[in-house]
């Protein structure tokens, strides 16, 4: 059974695999190389109340990971975020990303903010049948904007205006 709650810092070096796997294996991110424990505390410093991030487990393991960060700094974007959702390669096709993403938009709605946008990179077809379950509308792309794998990547954005 797959349980979401709270990531705590002993979920660190389980979110921490998950991230480096879909640096190597995938476009879903566009760092290239791996990230170090020190470097994923850092940014695991940026969540709490106003920025949740939370973990799917199943039998205490974490098998994903789920966050609202900010979209940009200028104060007049307060309340629209950029949601995150990675899952771990083992696991994926199991349900955990929609699980993670329904808790994460409750979340949202409890603290009030009124945009989420996510960008997907094109070609994600999994990522993007994911948001437009939620209701994300397309709404852009950018072309050939990180260049990984040999090749120039699109990012596609999908944004949900909450009620």
């Amino acid at each position: 059974m797959v349980i979401i709650r709270d990531a705590h810092q002993d979920d660190l070096l389980s979110i921490l695999n998950i991230y480096n796997q879909a640096i190597v294996n995938t476009t879903a991110t566009f760092d290239l190389t791996e990230e170090t424990l020190e470097q994923r505390q850092q940014w695991f410093s940026k969540y709490g109340s106003d920025y949740p991030l939370i973990v799917a487990t199943i039998e205490n393991k974490v098998v994903g990971y789920c966050c609202l960060s900010a979209f940009r700094e200028k104060a007049a974007y307060a309340k629209t975020v950029e949601l995150s959702v990675y899952v771990d390669e083992n696991t994926r096709g199991h349900g955990v990303a929609t699980k993670l993403v329904n808790e994460i938009l409750l979340r949202a709605k409890q603290v009030g903010f009124h945009v989420i946008i996510s960008g997907i990179t094109k070609g994600n077809d999994s990522s993007i049948k994911l948001h437009e379950k939620f209701g994300f509308e397309f709404i852009g792309s950018f072309k050939e904007v990180g260049y990984k794998f040999d090749s120039w990547q699109d990012v596609l954005f999908y944004q949900l205006i909450m009620d």
